[in-house]
This record gives C-alpha cells, structure tokens and sequence, in this order.
C-alpha cells in the first residue's frame, strides 16, 4: 500500500481554492515560533490564518509563556497583521490527567500521540464552534514526528467533529530547512524539547551520556 503523500494533497487542495478565488479561513494549531516560522510563510497568502497556542504539554509556565511570546513576535516582525489569536487558557493540568499511565513512555510513543490527539481534539472543536472551513497543526514541520501519525489522528478527529483537517507534510519541499533558515534570521528561541516535563528530563539525560 502507497504511502499518502500528504505534501501533494495540501498544495492540490490549495490550488483549487485558489482557482475558485478562495481564501479559506484556517484554525491553525501552533506549538512554536520556530515551527510556525515556515508554516506560516506558505500558508499566509492561500488562507484566512487564527492561530491556536493550545498546548498544555509545556509543563513550566515560563516556557509556555516565553514561546508564545517568540511567536507573536515573529508574527509582528513579518507584518502580518490579519492574522489573528484565539483566545486559549493555559491549562498544563490538561495534558498531566491525560498521561496518567504513560509518565514512562520513551518520546514518540503512546503518550505523544494522546498529546496530539489532545491537542488536535481541542483545536478541531475549536474550529467547529468558531466556524472555520479547516483546521490544522504545525506539528508535522518537524523530522522527529511522524507525519503519517499526525494526519492520521486529525483527519479521524475532523471527521468526527465535523471539520475538514488540513492534511500537511511542512517538512518536504525543504520547509524544515527553511523553518531553520528563518529561526536565525529572526534570532527566534529554539527550545531543545518537546514541551512537556517527561520530553524535558529524557532531553537532559541525551545531554548528559553524550557529555560523558
């Protein structure tokens, strides 16, 4: 069976928006400036782009807050002003009620894909409320998760609320490397974990045996 190549299936779906003179309104699942700094450049001009910085899995308050502000800054510093923010409490209980039995899951395992359920469950119903055509994530811009988990979570979870998911791949077509690209010219905070307090310590163990 061929793998789905979720890269052509967005830039098909964008073409026949734009041929129909179309700029869909698209809710859009941010974890960061950094994945968001590509993402956002290709979207920007097919789209009617609020952004959603749901992400309870960033356990430390000054984290979560230091990101989000990275994001609105870069946001601002590529004047795109129409662009607008939905309005998300911060709520890190969420994922900890979420991950009970999972605390030891190695990264990119079971607890990673309830978190982007979570996160896209929240995200699409969101979505659904505020009336948007789509909804999607920025998730899928980074090499170290997997795409075909990430779409195959939010198309379930758009056909369950009753929102089109916006399949993706943001890292084909060389959009990591030009999300890295952007993250320096931008002088934008690159975390070196995921989000959560589990992501961290397994992140600061890497560290430490490669130090040793």
């Amino acid at each position: 069976m061929n793998k789905r190549n979720y890269q052509k299936e967005l830039e098909a779906l964008i073409e026949r928006n734009r041929a129909a003179g179309e700029k869909p309104s698209l809710l859009l699942h941010v974890c960061c400036a950094v994945c968001a700094s590509y993402v956002l450049e290709y979207l920007y001009e097919h789209f009617d782009i609020t952004i959603a910085y749901y992400n309870p899995n960033i356990t430390d308050e000054g984290e979560y807050s230091h990101r989000y502000s990275e994001l609105r800054r870069y946001v601002s510093e590529r004047h795109m002003d129409d662009i607008r923010y939905a309005e998300v409490d911060y709520k890190p209980e969420d994922f900890f009620n979420m991950a009970q039995g999972h605390e030891t899951d190695r990264e990119g395992g079971a607890r990673c894909s309830l978190c982007f359920s979570q996160r896209l469950g929240y995200t699409a119903e969101l979505a659904k409320k505020g009336g948007f055509r789509y909804f999607a994530t920025t998730l899928t811009i980074s090499p170290l998760k997997n795409a075909e988990v990430i779409n195959a979570i939010g198309t379930r979870i758009g056909e369950q609320v009753g929102v089109e998911y916006l399949p993706s791949d943001f890292k084909k077509k060389n959009g990591y490397k030009r999300s890295i690209e952007l993250s320096r010219e931008y002088n934008l905070y690159r975390q070196n974990f995921c989000g959560c307090i589990f992501s961290e310590n397994e992140a600061k163990l890497r560290e430490e045996s490669k130090n040793a």
